[in-house]
């Protein structure tokens, strides 16, 4: 009598049918894009327009500024997937 095997072992105490909250992933999606954005602004002309020795130095700045960027693409990303899957399951 063959065994079947899962493909994938699970390795936690979680259900097999757990789902993420969407509606909460819809919330902070919509919420932190557009502070993200902002930050990524703000952050990219302060280190414009601070002076080159200044404190903090316009690497530190431009890192932040580059930061908050990729954290606005995954929210915005997140946002995207969220709201196509909201309309298929729900």
């Amino acid at each position: 009598m063959p065994t079947t095997t899962p493909r994938r072992w699970r390795s936690g105490t979680e259900p097999a049918t757990a789902r993420s909250d969407l509606k909460l992933r819809y919330l902070l999606s919509l919420t932190f894009t557009p502070l993200f954005a902002l930050a990524t602004a703000g952050f990219a002309v302060w280190a414009a327009l601070s002076p080159a020795y200044g404190a903090p130095g316009r690497g530190t700045l431009t890192g932040f500024a580059v930061a908050c960027g990729l954290l606005t693409l995954f929210a915005a990303v997140d946002l995207v997937v969220v709201i196509r899957r909201r309309r298929t399951e729900l």
